[in-house]
């Protein structure tokens, strides 16, 4: 009899476990935990989820105070959100319940304040989270932190390094890969990448980079077919570039871009993406072969794209297309393996967020606050445009089922239909 109480005990344990690794998986598959959301994609599931929408269909909607851009991070019942008030001389950490906006604590951290775009905000750097600890940047010409806090708000580590030459101020976003924090530090002073121990804050590697104009793009981490895992870094001066991502060794870049980088990189059919630009237009798409290296080294550009081009917002892909949504509100569908136009048509309207994947159903917000929603497909659809009720510069989120939209003061959460 004692055996197979044992035995029930074991079995009853094993179900258990099972139980609690099977639910947190799917959990951790439906959290949005750094910028563009699961390695940078874009890409989120929220079945249901309206096309169309009135205000008083928002299950909330707060009040931020002070000015972001930075989209929000989820993971479980935990939501992290940067602002900065007076000036720039005070940015914030906030840390909120995304099911009902209430917040739950906020951290503060006073620095200078300095000349920035005025497209650009004092907290535009979007923080990741690995659903223990939240990772933050914040810079100034005169300094840069970065910070860890636990989901309670103690202060686990903070490293203060060197200031950020930037004219136009912090866009760039850090990520997490395995034990590591990784910091892009492209920019108009001495310009590095950086990996820190994500537990200690301690520099495991770092990667000077030739001075240039700041890159405002983040890094997502590809693991070609048949090749290892390579970390991807896009700015102007070094073009794509790879690295491996436990040692910092690198790979290959592509050299430089004749504009400068504000989208982040993609990787789609085997196809890293990137675009450049300036004056308010992308000026060249590349698309580049991660595993076809020439005797230099050097990646092969499979094909380029010189005209309707993002520049800020990055390019989104879905199977065998990608979608070009442009900063005038024109909106292309291209193959990606080839670079072949199947439609260009005009949204309307002016962006400076990046678009998002939910489903078959692609969600932008233009820079007055209307969120436009057209299908991912190689046939056009707009279903039309809902208002946010404030301006926005941020990326949307998505996680368990909500999205969530980013105004200069607000956040709103909308949730999928029953």
């Amino acid at each position: 009899m004692p055996r197979l109480i044992e035995s029930v005990y074991w079995i009853a344990r094993c179900l258990v476990i099972t139980y609690v690794v099977i639910g947190h998986s799917t959990a951790s598959a439906e959290n949005w935990t750094r910028f563009r959301g699961p390695n940078g994609t874009g890409a989120g599931d929220a079945k249901k989820l309206p096309a169309t929408w009135e205000e008083g269909d928002y299950s909330w909607k707060i009040e931020i105070p002070g000015v972001g851009h930075a989209a929000p991070v989820v993971f479980g019942d935990y939501m992290f959100v940067t602002s900065a008030t007076d000036e720039g001389r005070l940015r914030h950490l906030f840390c909120l319940n995304p099911h009902t906006g209430d917040e739950l604590w906020c951290r503060s951290i006073g620095m200078n304040s300095n000349h920035k775009h005025n497209k650009n905000s004092y907290a535009s750097s979007t923080p990741t989270t690995d659903g223990s600890m939240v990772y933050v940047a914040f810079a100034d010409n005169e300094t840069f932190f970065l910070s860890a806090y636990d989901f309670s708000g103690g202060l686990v580590w903070r490293r203060r390094l060197e200031g950020y030459g930037s004219s136009h101020g912090l866009g760039a976003s850090p990520i997490l890969v395995d034990d590591l924090l990784i910091m892009p530090g492209d920019q108009e002073g001495p310009s590095w990448i950086r990996a820190f121990d994500k537990r200690t804050g301690k520099t495991v590697w770092s990667v000077p980079r030739e001075i240039q104009r700041t890159s405002y793009t983040t890094p997502i981490l590809i693991e070609p077919e048949g090749g290892p895992r390579q970390l991807i870094f896009l700015s102007r001066g070094a073009g794509l570039s790879s690295f491996d991502p436990e040692t910092g060794a690198k790979h290959w870049q592509t050299g430089e871009l004749p504009a400068r980088t504000i989208a982040s990189p993609v990787f789609s059919q085997g196809l890293l993406i990137a675009t450049c630009g300036g004056g308010g237009r992308g000026k060249l798409m590349i698309a580049v072969d991660p595993t076809d290296l020439d005797r230099t080294k050097t990646p092969r550009v499979q094909y380029t794209r010189p005209r309707e081009l993002p520049y800020v917002p990055t390019v989104i892909a879905k199977d065998e297309y990608l979608y070009l949504w442009n900063d005038n509100g024109v909106v292309s569908c291209v193959e990606a393996k080839t670079g072949d136009n199947i439609w260009t048509k005009r949204v309307g309207g002016n962006y400076s967020s990046s678009p998002v994947l939910v489903n078959d159903k692609i969600y932008c917000i233009s820079e007055d606050g209307k969120v436009a929603v057209i299908d991912a497909a190689p046939k056009y659809q707009l279903h039309g445009k809902s208002a946010l009720g404030d301006r926005s510069h941020s990326t949307p989120s998505v996680a368990h089922g909500r999205l969530y939209l980013r105004g200069f003061h607000t956040l709103a959460c909308l949730e999928s239909t029953p």
